[in-house]
């Protein structure tokens, strides 16, 4: 059974940091890509990064040069580091797990591509 749990959300101030964690189990951590996922209240469920199981990224404009996506096959660990946050980066954030036919994380980080979604972990940015 997979399961995904996701940490590190809370409140910071516009300009601050904050480092996601997503352990993960049920499934072969190394091989399968995944994703960050945001909700933002009153709007759709956006990708932000993605990594392939060969540690490959893939970022969505809004996010790049600030955000980094990284995992410890070790500790079957997806992280996400975010700095210089915005209020724009507020919602609630789930990591993801892509489907068995999907290797690579596309462009555009498609909500379509992920079979498994944890509980999600709230972000707050106060301007």
């Amino acid at each position: 059974q997979v399961q995904l749990v996701e940490s590190g959300g809370g409140s910071v101030q516009a300009g601050g940091s904050l480092k996601l964690s997503c352990v993960a189990s049920g499934f072969t951590f190394r091989v399968f890509c995944m994703a960050w996922f945001r909700q933002a209240p009153g709007k759709e469920r956006e990708g932000v990064a993605g990594i392939d199981g060969d540690e490959t990224p893939t970022y969505v404009d809004g996010v790049k040069g600030r955000f980094t996506i990284s995992k410890d096959n070790a500790k079957n660990t997806l992280y996400l580091a975010m700095n210089n946050l915005t209020s724009e980066d507020s919602g609630m954030y789930y990591c993801a797990v892509c489907r068995e036919s999907v290797v690579t994380v596309m462009a555009g980080i498609r909500s379509a591509d992920f079979a498994y979604w944890g509980q999600g972990t709230r972000v707050t940015v106060s301007s």
